[in-house]
């Protein structure tokens, strides 16, 4: 099995900068693509960015030139860094995992149990 385990939400000031973090653990082979997504109460949960195990990136519109995705394969773990948030940013944010646990298996998505991130006004 194949664990993910969120940290680094808190409560912050509007202008106030998180960084989160995520790390795999367990049975695994390989990752492919980990990213990072949020759901606000009341909406669905939606994409926030997410890096392949080569390092390109993708951001959703709302969070580009504000927050940066990184990884480090060694670890097994995706970072979130966050800067300049916004109340609208407030979430809770969930990683996610492409994980590959045998090298003849395919790769299949882990989840993380969320963390909360709350912006202030």
């Amino acid at each position: 099995q194949v664990q993910l385990v969120e940290s680094g939400g808190g409560l912050v000031q509007a202008g106030g900068s998180l960084r989160l973090s995520c790390a795999a653990s367990g049975s695994i082979f390989s990752i492919n693509d980990m990213g990072w997504y949020r759901q606000a109460p009341g909406k669905q949960r939606e994409l926030v960015a997410t890096i392949s195990s080569g390092g390109s990136t993708n951001y959703a519109d709302s969070v580009k030139g504000r927050f940066t995705i990184s990884r480090d394969n060694a670890k097994n773990t995706v970072y979130l860094q966050m800067n300049s948030l916004k109340p609208e940013d407030t979430a809770v944010y969930y990683c996610k995992a492409g994980v590959r646990e045998l090298s003849w298996s395919w790769y299949k998505d882990y989840w993380g149990q969320g963390t909360q991130v709350t912006v202030s006004s």
